[in-house]
């Protein structure tokens, strides 16, 4: 069974000293509906379609998701041609799956462009994986003018976030943004065609929670230029920073804002949600590409983000393939909190689509859809998906296996070698490993030959920890100088003990009573004090007040045995 460290990263979190409600005029974090009741509602019922909303507006709600013979229905776009006879929702899916696969910015991952309606292209924003599944959608709601309805709960009332805004039943929520006054929209201008409009202050817009760098613009720049970059519509792009502020994977996994589909299903724009408890951080990834590789079985390729955040990173088929069939995605076993993942939301959602029914915007699904959909209350179909996906993603030989396990795990320790603290690429790390000590008697050897072959020392000195006893795990501003530093620590106590002609186990980097003083001084004992950071607090962090981090069971062989 995974740890909780990887889910745990992607956290919209809102826990800087100063924070967003500053900008946004919020109250507070929001947190994802109740569990429901009797039933899955087909009918999402929200805010009366007839509210004037005309101070707090995004966009105008000029398309339906079901459209197909309308005049902009019937248009060439981003990824279908004039006449496609798609749906919208079907227009979303075939964006994803059309997204080009480019060189990510440190050239070690894959990640994928954008193009906008106007022709502009973009590099992946660095975000986390939450957010980047609710930037898509947002994106192509305010792009092709649909409703957008995703809702959470604060205080005990429903909040709405939409394209009419923050909102709740009786107006606007707190002292959100009045779009329609406060900021611009350039869609039916001309001029852009030769000068892009520029907002100032939005540029200056940043994702709290950990560092918000958009280094596929350029130097200093926050997400606040990206949104500006893509959106003419300038409201949108306001909105855009302002919900990746506050959603999080807890309301994707929120039955008001998805569904459960069934494996067979599968399709480009899905999101899977690995989830081990109702609330919280958990980690999302969306459904790039689906691929038949047989009559009975499918390659689906994914993408996610991180914390700290990083590009859209491409997961291949077999990658992905771990998360589907990992029972925080659902599975039927039960969780740390006593109820079986089945329970807390996890596994693979379609966004609903919101639609005007009996005069209230409400979240729904394509009539189509209707046959995919699993009743978030039917645990016994939910608990089965995990082992469905099992055999219905593709199979690959040992070798192949093999190879990917160890780019995977390559990958993870690039990662680290960027934030040692990072908790998900130590799990990440030694989910591969586990997978490849699975496979060992099929490439007729043993989990010690294959450590002794491609375990290093920064392995051990990078273990994992459980991220709900570690306080490691919510400091995400670690560097690539403090990681030189740890493995040159780690490199000086080897030879020390070298010296003596003993095995010395190395001191796992993590909080100790001492918090992290093992390692600050020796940066300074080298003269580097500077080039230590202090910890912070940089997700939500429950597990911040304990004495010592804990480290995972050991999955690698013993230190000394190799």
């Amino acid at each position: 069974m995974r740890v909780l460290s990887l889910l745990l990263v992607c956290l919209v979190a809102c826990t800087d000293s100063s924070g967003p409600d500053e900008d946004w005029g919020m109250e507070g974090p929001v947190e994802p509906m109740p569990p429901p009741g009797k039933e899955d509602s087909q009918y999402r019922k929200g805010l009366l379609v007839a509210t004037n909303t005309s101070r707090t507006q995004v966009w105008t709600a000029r398309n339906k998701w079901e459209d197909k013979d309308t005049p902009a229905a019937r248009a060439a776009g981003l990824a279908w041609g004039a006449n496609s006879g798609l749906s919208w929702d079907e227009k979303y899916a075939a964006w994803i799956d059309s997204l080009e696969w480019i060189p990510s910015l440190d050239n070690y991952s894959t990640t994928v462009r954008l193009t906008t309606p106007w022709g502009k292209t973009l590099p992946s924003p660095y975000l986390e994986c939450a957010e980047m599944a609710l930037f898509l959608r947002i994106t192509f709601a305010a792009w092709y003018e649909l409703p957008l309805q995703l809702e959470a709960i604060s205080s005990g009332q429903r909040v709405y976030f939409g394209h009419y805004g923050v909102r709740t039943a009786a107006g606007r929520f707190a002292g959100t943004p009045e779009f329609a006054i406060a900021y611009k929209d350039y869609t039916s201008s001309t001029t852009w065609k030769t000068t892009w409009p520029k907002d100032n202050t939005l540029r200056t817009r940043r994702l709290w929670g950990g560092t918000d760098e958009q280094p596929e613009l350029g130097a200093n720049q926050v997400f606040g230029a990206y949104a500006d970059e893509i959106h003419l519509n300038k409201r949108a792009a306001y909105f855009t920073v302002l919900a990746l502020n506050y959603l999080s994977s807890a309301n994707l996994a929120d039955t008001a804002n998805t569904y459960n589909v069934v494996p067979e299903s599968v399709r480009a724009g899905d999101v899977l949600l690995e989830r081990w408890q109702r609330s919280g951080i958990g980690h999302t990834l969306v459904v790039k590409e689906v691929v038949p590789i047989s009559e009975t079985s499918l390659d689906v390729t994914t993408i996610s983000g991180s914390m700290p955040r990083r590009q859209g990173v491409k997961q291949s088929g077999q990658s992905s393939k771990s998360y589907f069939t990992s029972e925080y995605t659902g599975g039927s076993e039960v969780g740390p909190e006593g109820v079986e993942y089945a329970k807390l939301g996890g596994g693979l959602k379609r966004f609903r689509v919101t639609k005007n029914v009996g005069g209230y915007w409400t979240n729904t699904w394509m009539a189509a859809d209707e046959a995919h959909w699993i009743n978030s209350l039917d645990y016994a179909r939910i608990g089965a998906r995990p082992a469905r996906f099992e055999a219905l993603l593709g199979q690959v030989s040992p070798q192949q296996m093999k190879a990917e396990l160890l780019a995977q795990i390559a990958d993870a320790r690039h990662h680290l070698e960027q934030y040692p603290a990072s908790c998900s690429a130590r799990e990440r790390r030694e989910t591969a490993f586990r997978a490849l000590y699975s496979i060992a008697y099929q490439l007729n050897t043993t989990k010690a030959a294959l450590d002794a072959q491609y375990r290093t020392d920064a392995d051990y000195v990078l273990g994992e920890l459980e991220y709900a006893k570690s306080k490691t795990c919510c400091w995400n501003s670690s560097t690539s100088a403090m990681y030189d530093l740890i493995i040159k620590k780690a490199a000086a106590d080897q030879a020390a003990a070298d010296s003596r002609n003993v095995c010395e186990v190395p001191t796992v980097f993590m909080s100790r009573t001492d918090g992290y003083k093992t390692w600050s001084d020796y940066a300074a004992s080298v003269g580097r004090s500077s080039e230590w950071k202090a910890w912070s607090e940089d997700e939500s962090c429950p597990q911040k007040t304990v004495s010592a981090d804990t480290v995972a069971t050991l999955s690698a062989t013993p230190y000394c045995s190799l």
